[in-house]
Order: structure tokens, then C-alpha cells, then sequence
């Protein structure tokens, strides 16, 4: 062979080399055999050059294509790792027929292409990639060697990963929305952690057939694998979900407007989950997962309880002073307003602190609020919606907790998911435990409420979170959304924080979403809007 490309036959694969001649074929077959005189330099302690460099490389990457795990981890500053690496690429990634080009070294370090093929079981298709390889003096021994990174042996691979090739854990499976449309977190990515998890629980079920593919084992067992090449495809199975493409975009859409937001959609007649969307840098699911306070969106709770004691009335007048205090903690509405002779429907609708806090002491129970929240509202009842989901929580607190409670503050923890389900349940008088997927999709137990609101704690509930979105807090954000409808709006104040967590839910026809903001301010200027492009969506 002449010219600057030669190419030599080791083991039954190919290494091809660039640049002069003088090389020679390698001689790797046998054990634990090193590279021919002249592939190595002398010792030394000085810089390493080109030269060096490349002659390093063509050993190290004759030995690999060879398949000599020896050859090459000697030719390594990590022999361990390089030789498990090495012998793992035959063994364990079914990789074959490698041809491993070098290209023109950069300083000590050269780059290099691998074509290849991936068999299994009888499958196989062509892989090629480009990598590269650094080449630095040994401590001890002060010879020239190929500085190990997983990604020497493929690029995308991080340190303990490992390279496999042979049949998906789970088979393929597609995941449908509620009219048969696919969901893939390419198009919807809000939905990636629910997608993974739909696949990891229900595809063994789903009636799919598993094929074959070379991807990346993941360092920690709970990250998720990664597909480097599929061999096989198999035939995928299905799954057919609660979601709605068409709201899911539109949530999409709508979380984009704000740093860091989440929204849930639901249908109240059924609890279906129609819709799940995040924007956050750390890609939480806060929509389903988040554990935050709700503020003034748990008063739906709240003025159930007052309500079924028969404390209150929507249109009895109920007392709305600018401050009140409970166990010497001051308790003061958004401003300062205060409201004289006015309902407690207004009171509702207004969002005043005090209508509610005034109360605690006719109530004399501390666990009146959580216990309404369970019995009602199916607030922690450990829901089974087909994926991770947290519930709310609203603990059995004293003093002045108690009554941070009652305006959705101190030590209750809830999320988008929580919040809409409290306005469907709301709205139709009846707990129904949202679902991402149907019920008897796993045989799952599905939480049901201990009792249903009562009709006239039901009725006047609802005209109250009519008012709001007519003329209360919400009326603006809700101005662009068709009736009927109704809403509520609220501020979380966070320790620390410049501006309070926007919070938001409202409902129109059959869809009901719940919407937080962080940092965002009032209910109704962040969170609002995000609600109101959803339910015109739905």
C-alpha cells in the first residue's frame, strides 16, 4: 500500500494510520504483548511533542482495535479503567469490524474517527463517530501515555458510564393522549418526567415487542439510560393517557411567558389531568412534585369549613378590618384595605385576609381546616394518578400557625396539581382524585373523599368564585375567558424573597388549572394570565 492512508489487519479489524512510513503492521495476537520497538519513546521528562504524540495514539488505538485490553490499558495512566473499557467495547457493546482512523495530532492531542458495527442476536447496522484522545507524560515512568477519559473510547460517554448493546429493559412503548395523538417530550417537553415514568411502570403491559440498541448505562442507576444507536426497533405497545395535546401545547405555550412557572389543567367531572407544563431551569416537576405555599387559593378550603359550620354566609356580612391579631401575631390584608358592611362573599372575592382570620376563634378547633381538606377535599390521601404526584399538606398546627393556615400560609405545602383539584371539587360539590392515566391502568386503588360537600356549602362556594372572577381580584386576568366561570386568585409570601409566589386557578366549562409563578407578585398579574391562555385553550 503506498501513500499517507495505510491500513493494518490486527485481529480481524482494521486500523488505519496517517503520516510516513516506518511504522510497521502491529503485532498484538498474542496476550499480553506490547506495541513493536519504536512505538514507544524513550523516557524522559520533557514536553511532549507531536510526534510523540501520534506515535502514542497508533499504539493505543492499534491494541484497542485489536481487542488487546492489555496492549491498550499499558498504554494508559489508568490501566484499570482502560482495560475494563476496552474489553467491555467487544464484550459488552457488541462492537465489531472497527476501522479506527487518527487524524492530524493537534499539540498532544489527536483526533480520531471510528467506523464500526453494532451486532446482536443476528441484528447489526454501521457506527461511526469521531472522538479524540490526549496524550501526557506518566508520573512514574515518564513515557508518553493516552491520558483515560471514558470519552476516549466514545465521545458522549462521562465518567462510570459504561457503553451496553441487547434488548431495551422495557419494550418500546407510544404514549397517547385521550383522542389516540402521540406525546413525546421532543414535542412536549414538560412531559418528559411523566413519560419516563409511564414507560418504566406500564410497559411491561402495554403489549409491545422488544428490540435491540447499543446505548449508555448511566453512572447512578436512577438517571436514565441513553440510546446511542437503535438496531432493532421492535414493535411498541401503547399507552393511552388522560392528557390533551391540544391543552398541553397551549400550557406550554403559556409557562414560556415566566423564569420559573408551573400550570395543571383538569377536567372537574372527572379528575382526567388534562394538561402538565413547568418552565424551570432545574427542570422540576413543581407542577405535580412541588411542595409550596398556596396562599390565598386555599381560602376555597377554607371558606368551605366556615360555610359547612355555618359561620359564614355568602350573603351574610362578614367583618373585614385592615389588621387582626392572633396569639400576637399581626395578620394584614394585600395594602391594607379593610371593607365596612360588606358580605363574606366579598370579602371572598376581595381576598381579605382578616374576613377569614377573624374566625379561628368561633371555630375553636384547630383541626377544623385540615380535617375539611381531607374529608372534602381529598387533600393527602396519597393519590394514585399513574406517576409520582404529592397530594398537599396541611398539618394539624396551633396558636398562630393555625391561623396562617386558613390563608394558606405557614406550614401548608401544596402545587398546581393540588390547587386545581380543590377548585374542581369546588365547582362540582364531589372529590375525584385527578389521573394522568386511567384507573385500572395497574390496578390502582384511587382515593375517595370521606364525604361531599354539602349542597348549600356547594352552591354558595361556587358563586362565590363566580364573583371573584366577575368582579373580584381575578376579574381581569378572567375578562378574556368565556362563562361561566370562576376563579381565585393569591400571594405566598417567601421569607427572604422581594416579591411574593403568584398563585392562580380558575375554571371555565369543563376545565379547571391552577397556575404558580415564583417571585411573580400578585395573583392575578403573573399567574392569572398563565391560567386564562390554558382555560381559553381547553
Amino acid at each position: 500500500m503506498r501513500g499517507a492512508g495505510k491500513a493494518a489487519v490486527v485481529g480481524g479489524v482494521f486500523l488505519a494510520m496517517v503520516g510516513g512510513a516506518g511504522y510497521g503492521v502491529y503485532s498484538l495476537a498474542g496476550g499480553d504483548a506490547g506495541p513493536e520497538t519504536g512505538v514507544r519513546a524513550a523516557k524522559g521528562g520533557g514536553p511532549i511533542g507531536e510526534e510523540e504524540a501520534l506515535r502514542t495514539a497508533r499504539a493505543f488505538l492499534a491494541a484497542w482495535a485489536a481487542g488487546d485490553e492489555h496492549a491498550a490499558a499499558s498504554l494508559t495512566n489508568n490501566p484499570g479503567a482502560a482495560q475494563y473499557a476496552v474489553r467491555d467495547y467487544a464484550a459488552e457493546a457488541h462492537v465489531t469490524g472497527a476501522v479506527i482512523t487518527a487524524g492530524k495530532p493537534s499539540g498532544t492531542t489527536v483526533p480520531f474517527t471510528v467506523r464500526a458495527r453494532v451486532s446482536y442476536q443476528g441484528v447489526g447496522k454501521p457506527l461511526e463517530y469521531a472522538s479524540s484522545l490526549t496524550v501526557v507524560r506518566g508520573l512514574t515512568s515518564k513515557e508518553p501515555l493516552v491520558d483515560w477519559v471514558p470519552s476516549v473510547i466514545h465521545p458522549q460517554l462521562r465518567e462510570g458510564e459504561k457503553l451496553r448493546a441487547g434488548e431495551p429493559a422495557l419494550p418500546p412503548v407510544r404514549i397517547l393522549d385521550r383522542a389516540g395523538r402521540p406525546l413525546t417530550a421532543e414535542e412536549y417537553p414538560s412531559l418528559r418526567r411523566i413519560l419516563d415514568e409511564l414507560r418504566a411502570r406500564y410497559s411491561a403491559g402495554a403489549g409491545g415487542k422488544g428490540g435491540a440498541e447499543l446505548w449508555i448505562e448511566p453512572a447512578v442507576a436512577e438517571q436514565p439510560k441513553r440510546t446511542v444507536l437503535t438496531l432493532d426497533p421492535g414493535r411498541p405497545g401503547s399507552i393511552r393517557t388522560r392528557l390533551d395535546a391540544t391543552v398541553q401545547a397551549a400550557a406550554e405555550r403559556a409557562v414560556k411567558a415566566h423564569g420559573s412557572s408551573s400550570v395543571v389543567a383538569l377536567r372537574p367531572s372527572t379528575g382526567d389531568v388534562l394538561a402538565v407544563a413547568n418552565n424551570r431551569e432545574d427542570g422540576f416537576d413543581a407542577a405535580m412534585l412541588g411542595t409550596t405555599a398556596p396562599g390565598s387559593t386555599l381560602k376555597i378550603g377554607t371558606a368551605a369549613m366556615l360555610l359547612d359550620r355555618g359561620l359564614v354566609a355568602a350573603d351574610r356580612v362578614a367583618d373585614c378590618p385592615g389588621t387582626v391579631s392572633w396569639y400576637g401575631k399581626p395578620f394584614r390584608n394585600q395594602g391594607g384595605f379593610s371593607l365596612t358592611g360588606k358580605t363574606f362573599a366579598t370579602s371572598f372575592a376581595r381576598s381579605c385576609n382578616t374576613a377569614f382570620i377573624k374566625q379561628i376563634k368561633r371555630v375553636d378547633d384547630d383541626a377544623a381546616l385540615p380535617r375539611e381538606l381531607r374529608e372534602v377535599f381529598g387533600i393527602g390521601l396519597e393519590w394514585q394518578t399513574g406517576v409520582a404526584s404529592f397530594d398537599g399538606d396541611v398539618p394539624e398546627v396551633t396558636g398562630a400557625e393555625a391561623a396562617a393556615e386558613y390563608i394558606g400560609q405557614g406550614k401548608v405545602r401544596m402545587n398546581p396539581l393540588t390547587i386545581a383539584s380543590m377548585l374542581a371539587t369546588a365547582k362540582t360539590g364531589v372529590f375525584r382524585q385527578p389521573l394522568v392515566v386511567p384507573a385500572e391502568l395497574g390496578d390502582r386503588r384511587i382515593a375517595t373523599a370521606e364525604r361531599q360537600m354539602k349542597p348549600a356549602v356547594a352552591a354558595q362556594l361556587k358563586r362565590m368564585l363566580q364573583q371573584t372572577a366577575a368582579s373580584g381580584t381575578a376579574a381581569s386576568a378572567m375578562a378574556s375567558v368565556a362563562g361561566p366561570k370562576g376563579a381565585k386568585t393569591g400571594s405566598a409570601e417567601v421569607d427572604g424573597a422581594v416579591n411574593p409566589d403568584s398563585w392562580f386557578t380558575g375554571w371555565s366549562g369543563d376545565v379547571a388549572a391552577a397556575a404558580f409563578v415564583q417571585g411573580g407578585g400578585h395573583g392575578a398579574e403573573a399567574a392569572g394570565p398563565l391560567v386564562a391562555q390554558v382555560l381559553r385553550a381547553g
